[in-house]
């Protein structure tokens, strides 16, 4: 089991900043990737940025302005955010893969933190 809390979300003006955290708990060992998903009001959820062992990927609408990282216990993801938008106004959901040969992949969710972006 892996249980996502997070947190850092909040109001800011268009061009300002926010930084988000994942807490990850649990059987981190099987994690895969962790990862940002955002959904904003009558759209779907999308991928914002994705961490790997060795490796980031990021959304083409927040490139160059997002940048995502964890720690060196790798049990708290960061999702740094620069130059909001207020397109970026959405519900910002942690999301860990995990793998195991009981379960295969599986995906566990946090609860999600609201970001509102000003103009």
């Amino acid at each position: 089991q892996v249980q996502l809390v997070e947190s850092g979300g909040g109001l800011v003006q268009a061009g300002g900043s926010l930084r988000l955290s994942c807490a990850v708990s649990g059987s981190t060992f099987s994690i895969k990737d962790i990862g940002w998903y955002r959904q904003a009001p009558g759209k779907q959820r999308e991928l914002v940025a994705v961490i790997g062992s060795g490796s980031t990927n990021y959304a083409d609408s927040v490139k160059g302005r997002f940048t995502i990282s964890r720690n060196n216990a790798q049990n708290t993801v960061y999702l740094q955010m620069n130059s909001l938008k207020p397109e970026d106004t959405a519900v910002y959901y942690c999301n860990a893969v995990s793998v195991s040969l009981i379960r295969g992949r599986y995906d566990y969710w946090g609860q999600g933190t609201q970001v509102t972006v000003s103009s």
